[in-house]
């Protein structure tokens, strides 16, 4: 009879948290940069990303170079939800091509699974180092799988983090409440053109 009580539970916490995130979801598919136009999403999105890179740069100087000489960057607002086992996120940015100068507005979406509760939201800079891994991104998505990690890139001063992370010629600086992560959360999440905003 317990037995069968707490089995009754476990399905009912399982249920409540598929159709929150669910909801979550949903909900974070309408989010995106703010404005009636396309082109007020374009500017606020294109705010987002200026004032995103300003914080980078003032937390770590080193990177303004590093991004001026790279194949381009990409900038990105999410937002997330965690609940029990399940998480969710959702958020937006624009990608430059320091080449030609050309933006292309993105969308991207994550599910996976972990212990926590609560919403979150951070944003992050990919600096793409080399064409290929640019053009790869923009051109036909990017998705990391269920078991990709990007791992913390060590200073060259006593082993200290720099707070990047690496994974397949993108660096990537994630910000969250308390600075800048030392371990990007990319596992799960897929990224893809904004055919809206590209028109």
């Amino acid at each position: 009879m317990e037995q069968q009580r707490k089995n009754r539970v476990i399905v009912f916490l399982k249920s409540a948290t598929i159709v929150f995130v669910l909801a979550a979801v949903l909900a974070g598919g309408c989010s995106g940069p703010k404005g009636v136009t396309r082109q007020d999403r374009r500017i606020d999105a294109r705010d987002m990303r200026n004032k995103t890179l300003q914080e980078l740069y003032e937390k770590k100087p080193e990177t303004r170079e590093k991004v001026k000489k790279a194949a381009g960057y990409g900038v990105f607002s999410d937002w997330g939800v965690n609940v029990i086992l399940v998480s969710a996120a959702n958020g937006w940015g624009i990608v430059t091509d320091n080449k030609t100068g050309k933006e292309t507005f993105m969308k991207m979406g994550q599910v996976g699974v972990g212990l926590g509760l609560g919403i979150k939201d951070f944003r992050a800079v990919f600096i793409f180092r080399s064409e290929k891994a640019l053009r790869k991104f923009v051109d036909s998505g990017w998705e990391f799988g269920a078991h990709a990690d990007a791992a913390a890139v060590s200073g060259e001063k006593g082993g200290q983090a720099s707070g990047a992370a690496t994974f397949q010629d993108i660096e990537i600086y994630q910000f969250t409440k308390s600075g800048i992560a030392l371990q990007a959360t990319i596992a799960g999440t897929k990224y893809w053109p904004d055919n809206d905003l590209n028109e």
